[in-house]
């Protein structure tokens, strides 16, 4: 099933575009939306120590619209999360 995440993608800076394809690889249902579980399973591939944790920081970090979710238009927000916490997406 194709990623909804083609229709356009965030502007993300070259170094971050890794983790991007990480947490897009883990919209299982394709719906282009990262639940809490999605974000756990990412930060999980990542190497996080705890990731629901991380996922659920990175999840009030990103999530601008209070959905519960992270959207097209939040996952820039997510990688930054991400980037500034020191995950590259290199495992």
């Amino acid at each position: 099933m194709p990623s909804k995440y083609t229709a356009k993608e965030p502007k993300v800076p070259q170094n971050g575009r890794k983790l991007l394809e990480v947490f897009k690889r883990h919209d299982a249902d394709g719906d282009g939306r990262l639940s809490k579980a999605e974000i756990k399973k990412a930060f999980d591939e990542l190497g996080a120590l705890i990731p629901a944790y991380r996922a659920y920081r990175g999840l009030n970090h990103a999530d601008g619209n209070g959905d519960g979710f992270v959207d097209m238009n939040e996952l820039e927000d997510l990688v930054q999360y991400a980037e500034n916490h020191g995950y590259t997406g290199s495992t």
